[in-house]
């Protein structure tokens, strides 16, 4: 499973939408996590673009770990689609994207 919460993807998610895959902000976020977070985003990233699939998540996780070179903020600034790569990727594990942008917004 990802080592990463729910939470923090759905940032992710947010911050990708309002400012734009490249942005400082989605950068400094993305360095901010821990280095099995950035692993776990780019696993559910791949899952989302279904080079994995959901099925697939363990061999997602250790093929991001082993393939590890650039900062991932890097990696994942290049994508346009980042944000529907990741929600698509939540939907194929199950995870609820909705409520946790809700839950988002109320903290606000």
């Amino acid at each position: 499973m990802l080592d990463i919460s729910t939470g923090k993807i759905v940032r992710v998610i947010a911050l990708t939408r309002e400012y734009g895959p490249d942005s400082p902000y989605l950068r400094d976020y993305i360095s901010g996590l821990n280095e099995d977070e950035q692993i776990s985003l780019v696993a559910c990233m791949w899952i989302g673009r279904e080079s994995f699939s959901a099925d697939e998540i363990d061999e997602a996780l250790e093929t991001a770990r082993q393939e590890r070179t650039a900062p991932t903020e890097d990696y994942l600034a290049g994508m346009p689609e980042l944000a529907s790569f990741l929600e698509d990727g939540m939907d194929a594990l199950g995870i609820n994207v909705a409520d946790e942008e809700d839950r988002l917004r109320e903290r606000g």
